[in-house]
């Protein structure tokens, strides 16, 4: 895909970032015994919750390919350890050490033991970036050993994968690869073989809205199910809910939102900050008395997604490096690299010396 062709990705991440920080908003506030409408926000949360991180996960896909050809396995793999690895290692134990010192601020109890433990029992909302590093891991070694007719096959064995992962295992990291591993080979195939143009149209837009409308309906009115019943049901709803999201932000992108894209651009930064901003939104809320739903909510929900973003261009200006990246794994694979051609090419000219 060219760059013209990928300019509605950020879009994407725009609507993803918002859904994730609308999700994680809410759910602080139902569990911290705020007076809410029961119902309503059940239904809200398994709506956002059966395509939102499917989403995020279909629109890492979309680059696999090329990064594979571009890098080849082993920097592919090193740089997402310093981009995805790295940033789950760091913000897992910076908020985890604000969840310890400040029980009084957040809805559980936490220990330094369970925020230590990050390598093996990934915690809350940063098990994203754990599964995303496994699942990374495993196509790259994927498409190594099977480089021809690799979309249709991983494609077949990861939708089987989701199909069959309440009977594979009840271990949570194996699931989140059986469980995760469908949407970033449906990115892979959408890159390969789906031209945006498909889903440019007026007439595609409307179909795929009326089609998420439908499938909503029927998934949790007419069928009475949720996000965590997964099965062919969540898997199709999750297809066509990312379908209508790529048709939007392809119709959005047209429109030039510089705001919007710049939510997108900076996605991975509210991912990492915005459970803290909303907890400290939601307990000054209280402290000043305002315990309404719709206030917590709203005022939680702007708080989550702007405070992030502050934080963000103070980073900058201070130039303090290394808080969402680090670029030591990728610059070892590129001296391993260089070493390997620089070795290669002295043989080369020993054997034609000889």
């Amino acid at each position: 895909m060219t760059q013209k062709d990928t300019a509605w990705v950020e879009y994407a991440k725009a609507i993803g970032i918002m859904l994730v920080v609308y999700g994680h908003v809410a759910r602080g506030i139902y569990h911290s015994g705020i007076d809410l409408p029961v119902p309503f926000y059940k239904l809200a949360d398994s709506l956002v919750y059966s395509f939102h991180i499917p989403l995020f996960f279909f629109l890492s896909g979309l680059f696999f390919v090329t990064s594979f050809q571009k890098r080849g396995p082993k920097e592919l793999v090193f740089s997402k350890i310093d981009t995805i690895f790295y940033p789950y290692l760091l913000w897992s134990i910076l908020q985890g050490s604000l969840e310890v010192l400040l029980p009084s601020y957040t809805n559980g109890s936490t220990s330094f033991t369970d925020v230590l433990s990050l390598l093996w029992a990934p915690r809350a909302h940063f098990w994203f970036l754990y599964a995303l590093l496994l699942i990374f891991a495993l196509t790259t070694l994927a498409y190594r050993l099977l480089p021809q007719r690799f979309s249709a096959v991983f494609g077949i064995f990861s939708i089987i994968m989701y199909l069959t992962s309440t009977l594979i295992s009840d271990d949570k990291i194996i699931n989140y690869i059986t469980e995760n591993t469908a949407f970033f080979a449906l990115g892979i195939i959408f890159s390969l073989h789906i031209k945006t143009q498909w889903l440019d149209s007026k007439l595609a837009l409307i179909g795929l809205f009326l089609a998420f409308i439908l499938g909503q309906w029927i998934f949790h009115g007419y069928l009475s199910l949720e996000y965590r019943d997964r099965g062919i049901q969540s898997l199709l709803l999750a297809i066509i809910s990312i379908g209508f999201i790529v048709s939007l932000s392809i119709h959005l992108a047209k429109f030039n939102l510089s705001f919007f894209a710049y939510l997108g651009r900076s996605s991975m930064a509210i991912y990492l900050m915005h459970v803290v901003a909303g907890g400290a939104a939601r307990a000054l809320l209280n402290q000043l008395g305002i315990h309404a739903f719709v206030e917590q909510l709203v005022i939680g929900f702007i708080f989550a997604l702007l405070a992030p973003l502050a934080v963000l261009v103070l980073i900058n200006k201070l130039k303090m490096p290394y808080m969402f990246s680090a670029p030591l794994c990728s610059g070892l694979a590129n001296i391993f690299t260089k070493a390997a051609k620089f070795t290669h090419k002295k043989k080369q000219k020993g054997t034609s010396f000889d």
